[in-house]
């Protein structure tokens, strides 16, 4: 298609005294022939004293883009005015007002503007308190006001209500009330966007399943903001950890065609299934079908099975053998049929991997990974820490501190069994050597025996760990190791890697395990292998962990489960 057009402006175009808008136009002639002309399209300008000529082709049905500018004497100026962009800059939220040692009174006396959500409000004969909270703290702005200040007519109208977001401006002013030590003199109060009677959140106490199914709505409360105040802090501490001790983060992919832990419980992922609307009304026939009557994955996006990643370990040590040290964090997913206070389908995992390194190694960052993130959370989130030990768990506090300080216990799997029998307490998993051991027996080890102690224990039997660590001189026990802590049990899960290539095939088709799904990682072997070990540990569960909340969904914001994938 033949067409006359000018490229797209890339000047600023700035206006001069005395100039006249104008119109360049980017023709596009659906006609495949346009006669030539050597005019330029810069000559068919529209001024008052100028109206627009265009030669006859133009004439025919055109597409136009219009771009304004302005001239002056003919002349083209490549500059318009234009405005910078604002400086941006932190805003002052209600735990910068209330935080610190004086808890706002250094601000007494000051002109604040507070923006956020009612979570009460309560009418007297002559003020009305109204608690405002904008997700930075626990503790609410309380905000007062009274008849003569601009937007009262709000609470008449019945306007501010539990759930409404609004924006007060104010005094602050010391308080009269025991539970605060400042307040906010309200002489304007704008109503930003109303709440529906409805709200489902009001002041009287909810159980957290409830919670469950208003998950777009929980944050709202005291337990799930701090919740989600704490995960964040894990979260920043994990990197801060990790950098500062010279790790390199990796971004692992979510979708595998490899099954890490080996025990197949994946989400497949795959096209063959119609993706449109209509997927609900899919015929299973549909599906194609190798000639034995198998599915025919060849025809799939991937051309072979394909899956939702349960780890990102065997990625990490591709880039461990390249730049030594370095640690992924993201989304993992296991398809357990499990409905229990402690599984998830969808989860976050912390997994580092340390080149030229032994067990000892790893446990000693494990260590010092779990002591870190967990001393950040005491030093800056005081505040929600206050709130789990007052609401959720009492004593959390001195558990914690009692992570930070104390020295870990380690001893052999065969250590604990011994432990365990001698215990003669009665479980409801009977205990022997060779049995993977369940969270009773962690926490009896961590809490009972120990008084509280976190707890690492190595040389798990081989039967009952993954095919990729190390193999021990006995040839029963592999160098693996876990961390017990009170209340969760197993938090951190880690080994030494097998480098060895022979041993590695070996272990493989011991497990029957497909090799050719491996070439990649059994190449790590190949060329220039070392000894090198690492761990995983679950997000959620370091949350559960530190917040003392019971049930892992409510450690994580939209959790998925089996029959609940909502929002």
């Amino acid at each position: 298609m033949a067409t006359a057009a000018l490229s797209p402006a890339t000047a600023s175009l700035r206006l001069k005294p005395f100039s006249s808008t104008v119109r360049f136009l980017s023709l596009y002639n659906l006609h495949h022939h346009q006669p030539k002309t050597n005019k330029s399209i810069f000559q068919f300008i529209t001024t008052p004293h100028h109206p627009l000529k265009l030669p006859n082709h133009f004439n025919r049905r055109c597409f136009s883009s219009v771009v304004t500018a302005s001239v002056t004497s003919g002349e083209v100026v490549e500059k318009l005015k234009t405005e910078s962009v604002g400086e941006f800059r932190k805003r002052l939220r209600i735990g910068d007002i209330k935080g610190g040692e004086s808890e706002g009174l250094d601000k007494l006396g000051q002109t604040l503007t507070v923006r956020g959500w009612v979570r009460t409000l309560r009418v007297q004969s002559s003020v009305t308190f109204i608690e405002v909270n904008d997700g930075s703290c626990v503790s609410n702005m309380q905000c007062v006001i009274d008849s003569d200040a601009e937007g009262y007519d709000q609470v008449d109208n019945g306007l501010i209500t539990t759930g409404a977001s609004v924006c007060v401006e104010g005094v602050v002013v010391p308080s009269q009330g025991k539970k605060q030590k400042i307040e906010l003199k309200i002489s304007k109060l704008v109503t930003v966007g109303k709440s529906d009677p409805s709200f489902p959140i009001q002041k009287k106490k909810v159980t957290r399943e409830f919670l469950r199914s208003k998950a777009h709505l929980r944050p709202r409360t005291n337990t799930f903001s701090a919740v989600a105040r704490v995960r964040n802090a894990l979260a920043y501490a994990t990197h801060k950890f990790f950098q500062e001790n010279g790790f390199v983060w990796v971004a692992s992919p979510i979708i595998t065609a490899s099954d890490c832990e080996g025990a197949g419980e994946q989400f497949c992922v795959t096209t063959l299934i119609p993706t449109s609307k209509e997927v609900i009304d899919s015929q299973a026939d549909a599906i194609p079908r190798t000639e034995n009557g198998l599915i025919d994955w060849s025809q799939d996006f991937f051309e072979k099975p394909a899956f939702l990643t349960v780890s990102g370990q065997l990625n990490g040590e591709t880039y461990a053998t390249a730049l030594t040290d370095v640690y992924t964090f993201g989304p993992t997913f296991r398809a357990e049929n499990s409905n229990t206070s402690r599984h998830l389908a969808e989860f976050w995992m912390i997994e580092p991997e340390l080149a030229f390194a032994d067990l000892n190694d790893d446990m000693a960052c494990a260590t010092a990974y779990l002591q870190y993130v967990v001393k950040h959370v005491l030093e800056n989130c005081k505040e929600d820490m206050d709130f789990f030990n007052n609401w959720i768990e009492k004593g959390i506090i001195d558990r914690l501190s009692d992570v930070v300080e104390k020295s870990f216990v380690r001893m052999t799997y065969t250590d604990a069994v011994e432990l365990l029998l001698k215990s003669k307490k009665k479980f409801e998993f009977p205990v022997k050597w060779g049995c993977d051991l369940q969270s009773e027996h962690e926490r009896y080890i961590t809490e009972e025996a120990f008084n509280g102690c976190p707890v690492i224990i190595t040389d798990y039997p081989k039967d009952i760990k993954a095919f990729y660590m190390r193999l021990n001189d006995d040839g029963k026990t592999v160098a693996a190791m876990d961390m017990l802590v009170p209340r969760v049990g197993e938090l951190i899960g880690g080994s030494q890697r097998e480098e060895r290539l022979d041993y590695l095939e070996a272990r493989l088709d011991e497990l029957n395990l497909n090799k050719e799904s491996f070439w990649w990682y059994l190449d790590l072997r190949r060329y220039g292998t070392v000894p090198h070990a690492g761990f995983g540990l679950g997000f959620e569960r370091l949350v559960q962990f530190t917040t003392g909340i019971d049930n892992i969904r409510d450690t994580i914001p939209f959790p998925r489960a089996p029959g609940s994938a909502e929002f």
